[in-house]
């Protein structure tokens, strides 16, 4: 089986690619090794214990690829407000979107939804053929095409393969694409919980001495009493911490959360990711591009991970597209270096930025700490600087692609 262009990974980012390139006149393979069948969605069901906070320029962009609509008609749950606090302090900033005459910060939405809404626009598709259960066993390059072997013996061939197959990439791996890692010796423990007040459509962060805990608000049929918890800690802290019953460990939640929303109510299944920063040293070689995950996975402090995906997504098909309209042959490395060249100073910039904010946080110096309370509250103090960390959040800074613009 032979197209203009593979896609490796039919999560959100290699989906939202997908579509962005429809109607460019290429054909498509979507490859994936999970079933890309929908299942029926009951906006009653519990929640999936990952999820992303969706910026307004990713809300864009799946409202452009006419996915937005699938998305609420699951459920999301907008927030308009975010406290962060140091819990070794007194310091703490707010922000709110009507700081820019913004609606919401965002929205926080199951990482499966997003995922559904778009593989449900991928099946009236006329360019795209998606290919589940196909997992992908080889991988070489012969006479400017990329041989694919996969584990059924099926072949696929293509002059381009996209890399959106997460963090541990094996695209990435076959294709010997150097990366440059380390691990933040933290484990993410990620669930849902109900409290015993209402999030307010706030999005909540403490800084403790072990971590960052989020607690980020979620909507059951209109239930406002649910949030998502992210809370990082060291391996023992988290090893002790799953070892609790549900009872036990929604009161370690209250006291590291301060009981800023009452009671732990309620606690779904747990679970506990480890925290490794990643990053490709090239995001691109001839025939050959990695996006998402596959290209840089960061710390999950502001939710940032899947919008730099779907950022990298959004200028990956603005620049195919545009390389296609001129004859330029799509796996010219100098076509596919314009991607890199917009998108890796972005992820980059980010990147550094919750380094920088975890490394802050994390210290134990008197000194330190005295310096960013007093930041904290100087920060908070003044509404334009406020305002520029607001407008970072959303999305609406930086090189932007058409797709993801207001």
């Amino acid at each position: 089986m032979r197209a203009d262009l593979i896609v490796v990974g039919a999560g959100m980012v290699g989906s939202a690619l997908a579509l962005g390139l429809e109607g460019s006149g290429l054909e498509i393979l979507l490859v994936d090794g999970e079933s890309l069948e929908l299942q029926p969605f009951d906006p009653g069901q519990p929640f999936e214990p990952r999820v992303s906070a969706l910026s307004a320029a990713s809300q864009q962009l799946l409202t452009r690829l006419g996915a937005w609509s699938g998305v609420l008609k699951r459920r999301a749950s907008p927030y308009m407000d975010m406290q962060v606090w140091d819990g070794l302090g007194t310091g703490q900033i707010h922000f709110s979107a009507s700081a820019v005459h913004a609606g919401v910060l965002g929205h926080i939405v199951e990482n499966r939804v997003v995922q559904d809404a778009l593989l449900e626009q991928l099946q009236g598709s006329q360019s795209v053929t998606r290919l589940g259960g196909a997992r992908l066993e080889q991988l070489q390059r012969q006479s400017g095409l990329w041989q694919i072997g996969l584990a059924d013996g099926r072949q696929l061939q293509a002059p381009l393969v996209v890399a959106a197959d997460g963090a541990h990439s094996l695209v990435r791996r076959l294709a010997g694409c150097e990366t440059r890692e380390w691990d933040y010796l933290h484990q993410a423990i990620v669930t849902s919980v109900r409290c015993e007040k209402p999030h307010q459509r706030t999005a909540w962060q403490r800084f403790t001495e072990d971590g960052p805990l989020a607690l980020l608000p979620l909507q059951l049929q209109g239930d406002e009493h649910w949030c998502s918890i992210v809370w990082s800690c060291p391996p023992p802290q988290a090893e002790a911490l799953m070892a609790l019953d549900a009872r036990s460990f929604a009161r370690a939640l209250e006291v590291a959360f301060e009981a800023r929303l009452g009671q732990v109510l309620q606690v779904d299944p747990r679970l506990c990711i480890p925290l490794r920063q990643r990053h490709a040293r090239r995001y691109v070689q001839p025939g050959l591009a990695l996006i998402g995950d596959a290209a840089h996975t960061i710390h999950p402090l502001a939710g940032q991970g899947v919008n730099l995906g779907f950022l990298d997504a959004a200028v990956l098909a603005e620049e195919l597209k545009e390389a296609h309209v001129r004859g330029e042959p799509l796996a010219d490395l100098r076509v596919l270096t314009r991607f890199e060249r917009r998108r890796m100073p972005q992820n980059l910039a980010m990147m550094a930025a919750m380094e920088g904010l975890e490394r802050l946080f994390q210290s134990d110096s008197l000194a330190v700490r005295w310096l960013r309370n007093l930041g904290l509250k100087q920060v908070n103090a003044s509404s334009a600087i406020k305002a520029l960390f607001v407008r970072r959040a959303l999305g609406l800074s930086g090189d932007l692609p058409a797709m993801a613009r207001a």
